[in-house]
C-alpha cells in the first residue's frame, strides 16, 4: 500500500516534507507568501481583507522591540518567525488545536525547529526568550481581538490577560492586501539580516 503524500510543494519549487522537514527546503519567500494568505481568527475580522499571520508577525516583532529594546537581532528574528510553521499548516484557533490533540503540537515543533535552523537560530529557543515572545504575542492577540475580531475588552481580558497599556503602540490595526503584508514581512526580515 502506498504511503500518503506528506510533502507540500512550495512556489519556490521546494518540496517540504511535513513529517521530516529539512532546513534546506525552507525559503523566506515561501514563508512570507504563505503567511500573507493565512487569515488570523479564521477570517472573522473586520475590514476589506483578512488580517494575515504575516501582519500579525510583523506586529508581534514591533511589540517585542517595544518591550525588549535591547534584545539581540537573533531574538527579534525569532519573534518575527514565531508563527512561521503556519505557512504550511495554517493558523488553527486554540479550540481546534485542543481538539486535534498532541499531533498538531508535534508537527508544529518539527517545522519550527527546521525553520529556526534554516535561519541560524537554535532549534529550540531558550525558555526566557519564548516567554518574552509569548508576552508580545498575547498583547497582539488582545489588541486584535478588541480592534478587529469583535471581542469586548472584558472577553479579551479573560482570554488573553489584561495588557499594560504603556506596552501598546498608539495605532489602529487595519488589515492589508496579502501582497502588501508579504512585502512588509520580507522587508523586516531583510532588515534583521543585514550585517
Amino acid at each position: 500500500m502506498a504511503q500518503p503524500r506528506a510533502w507540500q510543494r512550495m512556489l519556490s519549487g521546494r518540496r517540504l516534507d511535513l513529517l521530516d522537514p529539512s532546513p534546506l527546503d525552507i525559503e523566506i519567500e515561501d514563508i512570507a507568501h504563505g503567511l500573507a494568505f493565512v487569515a488570523r481568527w479564521n477570517g472573522q475580522t473586520y475590514g476589506d481583507y483578512p488580517y494575515s499571520v504575516a501582519e500579525h508577525s510583523v506586529f508581534v516583532l514591533e511589540l517585542y522591540r517595544r518591550l525588549y529594546p535591547k534584545a539581540e537581532r537573533k531574538w527579534q528574528l525569532a519573534a518575527l518567525l514565531h508563527d512561521a510553521p503556519e505557512y504550511v499548516i495554517g493558523d488553527m484557533i486554540s479550540p481546534v488545536k485542543s481538539a486535534v490533540g498532541p499531533g498538531y503540537d508535534a508537527l508544529d515543533k518539527r517545522l519550527m525547529a527546521a525553520i529556526h535552523l534554516r535561519f541560524g537560530l537554535p532549534a529550540t529557543l531558550p525558555i526566557a526568550i519564548k516567554k518574552q515572545i509569548k508576552r508580545a504575542d498575547k498583547i497582539s492577540a488582545w489588541l486584535e481581538a478588541v480592534e478587529i475580531a469583535g471581542f469586548s475588552r472584558e472577553e479579551a481580558d479573560k482570554l488573553f490577560g489584561k495588557p499594560v497599556f504603556d506596552d501598546i503602540p498608539r495605532r489602529r490595526l487595519r488589515p492589508h492586501p496579502p501582497m502588501e503584508s508579504k512585502g512588509a514581512f520580507i522587508e523586516v526580515f531583510n532588515d534583521l539580516n543585514e550585517s
